[in-house]
């Protein structure tokens, strides 16, 4: 039986092991009487006497028993034979170029997470090789739209050890994506968890990894809320707000979705903090917002009054001058006008420097 040595990650400093003052000679035929495995067993013995940390624990098992069995049968050794089996290990060390451990187990080990958690686990199951992996390094990157139908469809106890791996606020945000009952149920199943084992939850991880790698590739990148959001954001408010009738009798979660994805100038007071409208007014043209103020005033005054309310005191009045001296905005420049002050809160936040506000959040 042969061990091979060279995947034990063993220092070059093995002369050390020679006799005093001996240096290391060419190789020399160690006594016959030594099997090869015997030969490693003074190697290991050598090292580990020495302080070594040797990771003998990436040898197949069996050989790690013969292993111990031979380290244990070590008793006295000449010190011609020690140097010339200390010597013989060197040159192997030397002449070797580089080696790699085999078989599958260490191959699915290397490819995870480069392949497909389904096609690992079929592997796994034809060859009788058993997953080291951790799942969970994955699930916990995966985006909460794809983890959402688990949480729905799961058992309640799958569901809690699921939102018990995941971070903090993550599983807070699709717990209030469910229904009310469930997520009371999953949240005192999470209470239950404590006596699940290492090895339940692993087999979980793969089991819902491999739902997650079993999605077909979609064909859109946005979700189909952002989509919705986006046409009815430029859709007419008529058409808007027929659109949104009908989806609250067909689906009220979804709808609500939609409508945090929808943004108008009239939800301005509802979505944008008082501290942030200065942000917003410099990078709106002064004519464009005085005639999106001036028809705001019909058709949303709550929001023409709150940018007022929170720009400087000398501003709200030069823009009261320029609307006192402007006609009535066309429908269409009124249009072209909300849309600038929309256009640039979407720009800023696209860029990081606000964010929306949604009261139900807070």
């Amino acid at each position: 039986m042969s061990v091979d040595l060279t995947s034990l990650g063993l220092p070059a400093d093995i002369p050390k092991f020679l006799a005093p003052g001996q240096q290391a000679a060419p190789p020399a035929a160690a006594p016959s009487t030594l099997k090869q495995r015997e030969k490693a067993a003074i190697i290991v013995r050598l090292l580990l006497s020495d302080g070594r940390k040797l990771r003998l624990v990436d040898l197949p098992g069996h050989v790690q028993k013969q292993l111990a069995r031979d380290v244990g049968s070590i008793r006295q050794i000449d010190q011609v034979t020690l140097n010339s089996v200390v010597e013989e290990f060197i040159a192997e060390l030397e002449s070797g170029g580089v080696s790699f451990g085999g078989g599958l187990h260490e191959a699915l080990s290397i490819l995870d997470g480069s392949i497909s958690g389904s096609t690992a686990q079929d592997l796994s199951r034809e060859e009788g090789v058993e997953l080291t992996s951790d799942p969970w390094r994955r699930l916990v990157e995966v985006d909460a739209d794809l983890l959402q139908p688990l949480v729905e469809n799961e058992s309640t106890e799958v569901a809690a050890v699921l939102m018990s791996k995941l971070e903090v606020g993550k599983a807070a945000e699709l717990l209030g994506r469910i229904s009310g009952e469930r997520a009371r149920r999953i949240a005192f199943a999470v209470s239950l968890t404590s006596a699940v084992s290492p090895q339940a939850v692993r087999t979980i991880g793969r089991a819902l990894l491999a739902q997650i790698d079993d999605v077909p590739a979609r064909a859109f990148s946005s979700s189909p809320v952002d989509r919705v959001g986006a046409i009815l954001n430029n859709a007419g408010s008529s058409t808007r707000e027929t659109v949104l009738a009908g989806l609250e009798e067909e689906n009220t979660e979804f709808a609500d979705r939609v409508r945090k994805a929808i943004f108008t100038f009239a939800n301005i007071p509802e979505r944008i903090r008082p501290r942030d409208i200065p942000k917003i007014t410099r990078l709106v043209d002064a004519t464009a917002l005085a005639q999106a103020l001036k028809s705001a005033e019909e058709t949303a005054p709550e929001a023409a009054e709150f940018i007022l309310a929170n720009i400087s005191k000398r501003m709200a009045e030069q823009i009261a001058e320029e609307k006192a001296d402007m006609a009535a905005p066309k429908p269409k420049e009124a249009e072209a006008a909300m849309d600038a002050v929309t256009g640039a809160i979407r720009t800023l936040v696209d860029e990081g420097e606000m964010e929306f506000f949604f009261p139900d959040d807070e």
